[in-house]
């Protein structure tokens, strides 16, 4: 129904099911008077978040439609901004790629730079926020916040491995997501921890990884010594493009966990746009997304943009079903998301998307011009 323009439709879980009510009747679960039991389980804590309110609610809502894009099998991306791996959150995703809870991944160059250090075992530490800047560049401590990473022993060392690797790329062009198979490959087989990265569990279970800025990253800064040694590099951000679209033009049902926003989110989000804008599909969005943000929407940032405002672009299918926002620090909603599934769903398949790229691809080129509208072009040009 619609009452002055705006949809009275709003999701409610009932007994772990979303369904759609209207906001404007006097229904929907009692508040209970939240008791706490040592015993809990993670699940127990999620059922007392979700029948709260505010945030705590939007969390335990989150929560419950993560397991349900997992129990629907649906094709999951996950997007990751800033830097998260600094604080070892890659130990998380690594967890999900391996119980086939996220099949494809797109992220920042500061994680996938980050994670590596691990694998090898370069220091990374615990250190303050409250601290003078010169003094620790004065001992060369580089800080994230209140993470401390050493200058030479930990980011010269990664760029010495990352300068070693980029010697036996390939001289043509490449995307983003061939750039971290191999990286994962080359950590797989010569790092000291490799199960200490998503990167290279994301190689073993084939999870294209995908980087959506590479050279606002220390990644492509690394590209420069070889560059300068007349070495060239061609990004094949388009072929890239298509893939990511092909994906979702390949998935039944198709859902986003964001964590942060930034241009990860984007990119997983513009697949819709990809293929109904540009290549005239009409076939619609993701089916699900949650968003962990915690920007405001009325900056007009992309960061803060609601979820239903992305139904105007074609990224999601429905701008009232299969949607929740959580205003919340990703480091601390996230892992609670990751324990609630891991916890409570049964280990997937892997969908194995990295190895199905080209099949993708061909697949969508294709039927694009196999549709209508683009045989009665091709014939209007030639005539």
């Amino acid at each position: 129904m619609q009452i002055k323009g705006v949809y009275a439709i709003v999701l409610f879980t009932v007994k772990n099911r979303f369904v759609n009510v209207d906001p404007h009747k006097f229904h929907g679960k009692d508040i209970p008077h939240i008791k706490l039991d040592p015993k809990m389980t993670i699940e127990d804590l999620v059922d007392v978040f979700a029948s709260s309110g505010y945030n705590g609610r939007q969390l335990g809502d989150a929560a419950k439609l993560y397991a349900k894009m997992i129990e629907d099998d649906a094709t999951i991306c996950l997007t990751v901004s800033g830097a998260m791996t600094p604080v070892g959150f890659g130990g998380i995703i690594k967890t999900l790629i391996e119980r086939g809870f996220v099949d494809w991944i797109v992220t920042t160059g500061a994680n996938v730079y980050h994670e590596d250090h691990f694998a090898w075992g370069l220091p990374v530490k615990q250190g303050s926020f409250d601290v003078d800047d010169m003094k620790l560049y004065e001992n060369e401590i580089v800080r994230i916040r209140d993470v401390y990473i050493k200058f030479k022993e930990t980011l010269e060392a990664e760029d010495m491995l990352i300068q070693n690797m980029f010697e036996e790329f390939p001289d043509r062009p490449f995307t983003t997501a061939e750039f971290c198979n191999m990286m994962g490959k080359n950590s797989k087989e010569k790092a000291k921890h490799p199960e200490k990265s998503f990167i290279t569990t994301a190689y073993e279970y084939d999870v294209p990884v995908y980087i959506s800025t590479i050279k606002d990253s220390s990644l492509a800064l690394n590209l420069a010594v070889h560059r300068l040694k007349g070495k060239v590099y061609s990004l094949d951000f388009v072929r890239e493009i298509i893939e990511q679209a092909a994906i979702l033009y390949g998935s039944k049902k198709s859902g986003i966990l964001e964590l942060g926003g930034g241009v990860p989110k984007n990119t997983a989000q513009q697949t819709g746009p990809m293929l109904d804008q540009i290549l005239k599909r009409n076939d619609g969005g993701q089916d699900y997304v949650i968003q962990i943000t915690d920007a405001r929407p009325d900056t007009g940032g992309l960061s803060g943009a609601t979820l239903q405002e992305g139904k105007s672009w074609g990224k999601v299918q429905d701008a009232h079903h299969g949607m929740v926002t959580v205003y919340a620090d990703a480091t601390i909603a996230f892992p609670i998301l990751a324990l609630y599934v891991l916890s409570n769903q049964k280990k997937r398949k892997p969908k194995r998307l990295y190895k199905q790229l080209g099949k993708l691809y061909e697949k969508l080129s294709d039927d694009y011009f196999k549709s209508p509208v683009n045989k009665a072009s091709r014939l209007k040009k030639k005539s």
